[in-house]
């Protein structure tokens, strides 16, 4: 048959992928204690859930303190990763966010590849309240109102090469 060359079973899409993460996650669930603590995340998966849904988020995996979540525009995921930040602080967590947009591998329901190992070395790399996004996603996103702070070149862990990091700042 044309165009088939074995079987195999790994798809790849072009997505945008969001990490989110509790900030000192570890510390509040020590000061509160684990009755607290399983009502609090409760609470924040709850709320990251109803932004993902808004924004038409996919939600990949859980973390514990934190989700991984696809979207099919890097727009989105901005404003959605902006949205969480924002109504978590109303609950008393603290998030941060890191989104990358590249070309995953998708296998059995779970995103894959490079573009992902990104996406969560980015998200290392948020400082609290922030949404940190790479150049490609700035990139894609011209002419949406978004607004960018330049954060450098960076070193991303087992990643070749230095990539520009910019933080989202607000809308113009």
């Amino acid at each position: 048959m044309t165009g088939n060359h074995g079987t195999a079973s790994v798809d790849r899409v072009l997505a945008t992928v969001l990490f989110t993460d509790i900030v000192d996650s570890t510390r509040t669930l020590s000061a509160i204690g684990d009755s607290a603590w399983k009502q609090l995340i409760s609470a924040h998966h709850e709320a990251v859930r109803n932004e993902l849904a808004l924004y038409r988020g996919r939600e990949i995996n859980t973390t514990g303190d934190g989700f991984l979540a696809s979207f099919d525009g890097p727009a989105r995921a901005i404003r959605c990763a902006q949205s969480i930040v924002s109504n978590l602080k109303t609950i008393g967590l603290e998030v941060r966010a890191g989104i990358h947009t590249g070309e995953c591998e998708m296998v059995d329901g779970q995103l894959g590849g490079i573009a992902v190992h990104i996406g969560a070395r980015i998200s290392g790399l948020s400082q609290s309240g922030e949404v940190l996004v790479s150049g490609t996603v700035r990139d894609l996103v011209a002419g949406s109102g978004l607004q960018f702070v330049d954060k450098g070149l960076h070193e991303l862990k087992g990643v070749p090469g230095t990539w520009p990091l910019f933080s989202v700042g607000g809308v113009g």
